[in-house]
């Protein structure tokens, strides 16, 4: 193998392996896969967590977000979603995986549109990063899914 082969995999395994931290993407995320969770209030314990989706172009994209957990339900939510990548590969594909602590989580998100739900949403929100439960009327929108376990 020469000399430039090496380098140019080198490189390749290396932008591969790139997690994403605060706003800077990454690529696919690494660790053990964990067993599905009927249960995810551990998530709670967790600032934020990475969320991997697939693009239309066969690269994994991923991105930091913050979720919160209410009665063992988790949701996720997008602040200004029309600017946000991720939201649109989601939308063409909601099998996920997230990363949260050093393991892996197969994952489906669903779109929360019933009033109801984005309530139980913001709640979730609301007791874990003290936020109020009604956003304020200038506060940029959100859109909130609610996240379950899936297997391969």
């Amino acid at each position: 193998m020469s000399p430039r082969s090496i380098v140019v995999l080198t490189a390749v395994a290396l932008v591969a392996c790139i997690d994403p931290a605060d706003r800077r993407p990454g690529l696919w995320l690494s660790g053990e896969v964990a067993p599905a969770v009927d249960d995810w209030s551990f998530v709670n314990d967790h600032r934020e967590i990475f969320v991997e989706v697939s693009t239309p172009y066969g690269v994994r994209h991923s991105v930091t977000v913050v979720c919160a957990s209410l009665d063992g339900v988790l949701y996720m939510g997008a602040r200004d979603p029309s600017t946000k990548r991720w939201v649109g590969y989601v939308a063409r594909n909601p099998d996920v995986r997230l990363e949260i602590g050093d393991r892996l989580y197969l994952a489906r998100m669903t779109l929360l549109e019933d009033p109801a739900d984005v309530a139980l949403a913001r709640r979730a929100y609301a007791r874990k990063y003290d936020r109020p439960e009604t956003p304020p009327a200038d506060a940029p929108p959100i859109q909130y899914y609610r996240v379950s376990a899936r297997s391969e």
